[in-house]
């Protein structure tokens, strides 16, 4: 499994203009085989602080993502807008084991 977790920060009142655009993509990719998670998540303290949450069953399903007609489409959209900075790591996960 793949875990990608992170963060991208816009200018000041750029997410509103891409909210339509971003619940497009959540909502298409969540469909996508080998999706397991895909969310994103507007900080309470930073509404243009975007929190980036997803989980694949593996490498194919991310390269396909990647390549899908709407990955495409959400960065035309982001394109346009003041992107203040960015941290969004890939992780292998190996062992998944339930806490609670």
């Amino acid at each position: 499994m793949l875990i990608i977790e992170g963060w991208l920060r816009l200018g000041p009142g750029e997410f509103a203009k891409l909210k339509g655009a971003a619940s497009t993509m959540v909502a298409v990719t969540r469909t996508e085989a080998g999706c397991i998670h895909y969310a994103f998540a507007q900080d309470i303290d930073e509404p243009d602080l975007i929190r980036i949450s997803e989980k694949w069953e593996g490498q194919a399903a991310l390269d396909a993502h990647f390549a899908s007609p709407h990955m495409a489409s959400f960065n035309q959209a982001m394109s346009g807008l003041a992107q203040l900075g960015a941290d969004i790591r890939l992780y292998s996960a190996e062992e998944l084991r339930k806490l609670i």
